[in-house]
Parts: structure tokens; C-alpha cells; sequence
């Protein structure tokens, strides 16, 4: 029986990746110091906007959900597959959320402080006891919590916050099938982010940072909300317009604010917490998004696989069982599909399974052959108008 050729892979990493996730790599697959060399690269926040990517990077797999530290329009256009690791740190980054609701009721804060400056006062106890009820707070027991975006994050916060004893709202109009099926049926549909400011006496933001959803909580979002309303921002600081929060913190049609993302405006808001990005800042999930975008990036170089792309669309072959399987990248125009399959036909190659699908102006093939492909395959492919990258995947020796 013929040997199966295994390619040999480097990956580079720019940040610090959980060893539990680069031990998931095979044997073939190796870390390398040098960016230049690489067929994938490992990051968590580095910014590589400013990066020259050389011909043989492949892939970028981010070890988290936001993607905004990779230049997406141009790793599509040199055929560089981007992946993330949704709802791999969804349960971190709920629980943070949930603390936020008690942070946000209770002035736990300020209770602290209180004691740290009193800490040498000899009638610190009976001091205690006076002083406690500039600190008191709300239960969030029965009251309404509205969940702006139902995806892997925003699910398990509308659900934990069921549990607690809250009415729930939520709103999403692109709601899956998957976090529709793992939603409570006690949470509440809001028809508009609109229903959902006019009940809610918390509003926590779950949604991706892109221009439409850029100062979505705005002047005349707050203006619609409760008086007294409480805001969570754990998703992306962009998605609040914190000038005009500002006001409405000061006058306190907002009572408090907490956001996990540190900057120029959020640091000087009156009656906020600003933490330091904490939302996925556990051990758990730093080894799950490891894991993830590992796996994902493996299974892509070895077996041209696409799972969890925020650039190409989802294609899952599996494992090559045929002579041979060649990956094509390219735009999504007409007339492609039968330049490709041309190709291999006027060179007598059968063609066992074809996968074809389209993301947008970006679009990819997969083909198994019945047969060893030409040494030219790769060159000749890329000189159809339209493909961005060649790759011969697999080949039995």
C-alpha cells in the first residue's frame, strides 16, 4: 500500500499560547522563532496590522473571539485563512458578567475603600456600623436584565441571570439555531433594542465590534432606556459612545457603568469600574482557545479543513481517502468552478469529491483525485483569473 507524504508544518507565536494547546500539535508540526519561515501563526492581542506576510503563511488562528488585531480584507486577498475560537471563553467571560450585575447593584467597591482608609481607627467596628448605609445597594432578585446579542457569551449570561431570579430580555435578529436551542425558554424576546431599553434595569452589550454596531448605545439609545439604569459593557468599548455616556452618568439617568476595556474617555467616567480586560483572563480559558485554534489550524494545514474562519467560508471534507486532494482559494466569480474542473479534465484526472463553497467575494475549493496530480498543478491553477492561493494538501507517495 502507498506511503501517505506528511507535510511538514511550522507555526510561529506571537503571544504567550497555553502549552496545553501547542501539545495538541502532531509530530511534524514544530514551533519556530522565526515569523518568516511559518505556515501558521498563534495569536491572542498582538497587532499585526502592520505585519509584511510572507508567501508560505497559510493561516492565522487567534486564540479568542474578536479578530480586530488582524488585517482581514488583506489576509483574504493573499489567500490567508483566518480563524477564531468562538465560545471557547464564553463561560470566563459570563462569569465576569455576572460579577459585573453585583458590582453594579452593590457599592462593594466603595465598601472596600471605606474600610482600607479606616483600617488603623482603634472604633473601626463601631465605625462599621454607621457607615455602612452610604454603601447600600439593590438585589438583582426580580429585576430585568436585558442581553444585547444571543451568541455563545450573551446565551449563557440571559441564562445564568434566569437562575439568579431575574426577568430576562433579549434581543438578536440574527439569532442561530444553536443558541436558540440552548436558550431558556424564560428568556423574554425583545422585537427591538428599543422594547428592550424601556424595561430593563441592567443592559449587558454581547455583540461583535464592526461599523454597524460602532456607538450602538449612544445618546439616543441611553435616552430611550430607564432612569437609573445599569450598563455592562464586556464585549468591545467601541460599541458605547462613552462621550455621550458621560452626561448621562453625571446626571444619573445612568447610574453606573462597568466596561472591561481601559482608555482615555472610560478612565474618567464618574460612577463607573473600568477593569483591565479581564473577561477571558482564567486559566481555563486560555487553555480552551489554545486548544481551539490549534485543533482548527491543524486540521486546515493536514487536511485543508475550514472550521470557525472569519474569512472563508466553513468547508469540512475530512480526512483524504483518494490519491490525492488540492485546495484552491479564490474569488467568488462566475465561471470558476468550470475553469477549475476544466483543468483537471484535460488532463485526464478524476475527480472523486468536489466541495465548493462561497463566503461573500471569497470562495473555496476542495478536490480528491483519483490520481497523482502534475508536477505543474499548483503553477497552472494560479493562472486562472480569480484564485488567490493553490495548495497541494495531500499525496500518497
Amino acid at each position: 500500500m502507498a506511503a501517505i507524504r506528511e507535510h511538514i508544518h511550522k507555526v510561529f507565536c506571537m503571544n504567550n499560547i497555553s502549552p496545553v494547546g501547542l501539545s495538541r500539535l502532531r509530530s511534524g508540526i514544530d514551533i519556530t522563532d522565526n515569523v518568516d519561515e511559518a505556515s501558521g501563526i498563534l495569536v491572542r492581542s498582538a497587532d499585526m496590522h502592520s505585519m509584511d506576510f510572507k508567501h508560505d503563511l497559510r493561516a492565522i488562528a487567534r486564540a479568542g473571539a474578536g479578530v480586530n488585531n488582524i488585517p482581514i480584507d488583506k489576509c483574504s486577498d493573499l489567500g490567508i485563512v483566518v480563524f477564531n475560537t468562538p465560545g471557547a471563553n464564553a463561560n470566563s467571560v459570563k462569569e465576569l458578567v455576572i460579577a459585573g450585575l453585583f458590582l453594579t447593584s452593590r457599592d462593594i467597591f466603595g465598601g472596600i475603600q471605606w474600610v482600607k482608609n479606616n483600617i488603623a481607627n482603634p472604633d473601626l467596628s463601631k465605625l462599621t456600623e454607621k457607615a455602612k448605609k452610604q454603601f447600600a445597594g439593590h438585589e438583582i432578585y426580580k429585576h430585568t436584565l436585558g442581553v444585547i446579542g444571543l451568541g455563545a457569551i450573551g446565551v449563557q449570561v440571559a441564562n445564568a441571570a434566569i437562575s439568579l431570579g431575574m426577568n430576562v430580555y433579549g434581543y438578536d435578529p440574527y439569532l442561530s439555531v444553536k443558541s436558540a436551542w440552548m436558550l431558556s425558554p424564560l428568556v423574554k424576546h425583545a422585537e427591538s433594542p428599543e422594547d428592550l431599553y424601556a424595561v430593563s434595569d441592567y443592559i449587558t452589550i454581547h455583540v461583535p465590534a464592526m461599523e454597524s454596531t460602532k456607538h450602538m448605545i449612544n445618546e439616543q439609545a441611553i435616552s430611550k432606556m430607564k432612569d437609573g439604569v445599569k450598563i455592562l459593557n464586556f464585549a468591545r468599548d467601541i460599541l458605547v459612545d462613552e462621550k455621550a455616556l458621560a452626561s448621562a452618568l453625571k446626571t444619573g439617568h445612568v447610574e453606573k457603568y462597568i466596561s472591561d476595556f481601559p482608555n482615555a474617555i472610560s478612565q474618567e467616567l464618574d460612577n463607573a469600574i473600568i477593569l483591565p480586560h479581564l473577561g477571558a483572563s482564567t486559566e481555563e480559558a486560555e487553555e480552551n482557545c489554545a486548544v481551539m485554534a490549534v485543533e482548527q489550524m491543524q486540521d486546515y494545514l493536514d487536511n485543508g479543513n475550514i472550521n470557525n474562519s472569519v474569512n472563508y467560508p466553513e468547508l469540512n471534507a475530512g480526512k483524504c481517502e483518494t490519491e490525492a486532494r488540492v485546495a484552491i482559494l479564490h474569488k467568488n466569480i462566475p465561471n470558476m468552478l468550470s475553469q477549475i474542473t476544466s483543468f483537471f479534465g484535460s488532463n485526464n484526472l478524476n475527480i472523486d469529491n468536489l466541495s465548493n463553497k462561497a463566503r461573500g467575494a471569497y470562495a473555496y475549493t476542495l478536490l480528491d483525485l483519483s490520481y497523482k496530480m502534475p508536477s505543474d498543478t499548483v503553477e497552472r491553477l494560479k493562472e486562472i483569473d480569480g484564485v488567490l492561493r493553490v495548495r497541494r494538501i495531500f499525496e500518497r507517495s
